[in-house]
C-alpha cells in the first residue's frame, strides 16, 4: 500500500492524499520490484495450517502483497482494497499482463469509513497500511470479525523510511539524510501517530492470539542496480515533500540537488547506494 513512509510509499487505506499519484504508482513498483524477495520471505515464513483460498489485501497500493501471494497460493483468490484508484488501475493492469486477472477482485474503499462487504477471508494482508488509519484498533477488530474461523491476519510494517546514502554524504552536507529523517519525524509525530507502533498487544485486545513475530535486516547494495538508484530517488522526492517546513535551507538545497537528475551530484550518478531498512511482520490468528 506502500510509501513520506513507513513506508508512506504505501498507500493509505482511509484517505491519503498524496503530491503525485503517478509519482507514488511509481515508487510503490519500484518498492515491489526491490524487496520483492524479503515480501517473498515473509509470505513463506507466515504460520498457515493450510494454503489459503480467499486473501485480502487491505491497503493493496499496486498490488506488492497481492502478486507475491497469488504467486505463493496458486490456487488462492485475492480481494484487493484501496482508496486510490490510481493504484487499483495500475493494479488490474499488472493482473493483466501477469496473467491472474481472473485471480483478482479489486474493490475502493475508505477503510476509515464503513467498510463494504469483503467475503470471509482465510488470510488477511495488511503492509504499511494500518498505521494509517484512523483507528486502527477498530480495523483490527473488523478484521478479527471477517476471518474464517482459524484464518491469519499478517501486519507487516517498515520501521521508518528507507535509507540509501552513506553517513558522510554528500560531501558539502554531511549526515544530511539523518536531519531529513529527523525532520520527517516531527512531520510523522503530527500526521501519522501510529507509526511504529507494537502490533503485538493491540491484536491480543482485538481478540486475535499472536503466532509469530519476525523482523527482518533489509540491506540492498545498489552499486550497479539500476531500480535501487531510482527507488532512492523516488523516495527521496516524496521525503522532500514532507520536510518542506522543518528542514534547514541549506539541506534543502543539498537535497534538491540529489534529486535534479541533470546535476552532476544527482543521486541516480552515485555509486554508493543501498537499501536499509527493517521490516517486521506479526502474524495474529482468529480463534
Amino acid at each position: 500500500m506502500t510509501h513520506p513512509s513507513s513506508h508512506a510509499a504505501h498507500a493509505h487505506p482511509g484517505a491519503h492524499h498524496t503530491p503525485d499519484s503517478h509519482d507514488q504508482v511509481e515508487l510503490l513498483d519500484l518498492d515491489a520490484e526491490v524487496l520483492a524477495e524479503h515480501t517473498d520471505s515473509i509470505t513463506a515464513w507466515l504460520p498457515l495450517k493450510s494454503a489459503p483460498r480467499h486473501i485480502l489485501d487491505l491497503g493493496c497500493g499496486t498490488g506488492t502483497g497481492t502478486f507475491a501471494l497469488l504467486t505463493r497460493f496458486p490456487e488462492a483468490q485475492v480481494t484487493a482494497v484501496d482508496v486510490s484508484a490510481s493504484h487499483l488501475h495500475r493494479l488490474r493492469e499488472k493482473a493483466e499482463e501477469l496473467g491472474v486477472a481472473d485471480r483478482v477482485r479489486t474493490v475502493s474503499a475508505d477503510l476509515d469509513a464503513d467498510w463494504p462487504e469483503l467475503g470471509r477471508p482465510d488470510l488477511v494482508w495488511g503492509s504499511a497500511s494500518v498505521h494509517h488509519m484512523a483507528d486502527p484498533d477498530r480495523a483490527l477488530s473488523k478484521v478479527h470479525d471477517l476471518l474464517s474461523p482459524g484464518g491469519l491476519f499478517a501486519v507487516v510494517e517498515l520501521a521508518g523510511f528507507p535509507r540509501f546514502l552513506p553517513d558522510d554524504a554528500p560531501q558539502e552536507r554531511p549526515g544530511l539524510e539523518d536531519r531529513c529523517h529527523a525532520a520527517l519525524e516531527h512531520h510523522h509525530a503530527e500526521h501519522v501517530p501510529h507509526r511504529g507502533a507494537d502490533w503485538g498487544p493491540r491484536l491480543i485486545a482485538a481478540g486475535f492470539t499472536v503466532e509469530g513475530e519476525r523482523s527482518i535486516t533489509v540491506h540492498i547494495e545498489g552499486s550497479d542496480d539500476q531500480p535501487v538508484g531510482q527507488y532512492a530517488l523516488s523516495s527521496l522526492k516524496r521525503l522532500r515533500a514532507g520536510v518542506t517546513d522543518t528542514l534547514a535551507a541549506e539541506d534543502l538545497s543539498a537535497l534538491d540537488r540529489l534529486l535534479d537528475t541533470d546535476s552532476p551530484q544527482s543521486i541516480l550518478r552515485r555509486r554508493d547506494l543501498a537499501v536499509r531498512t527493517e521490516r517486521t511482520v506479526w502474524a495474529a490468528r482468529r480463534a
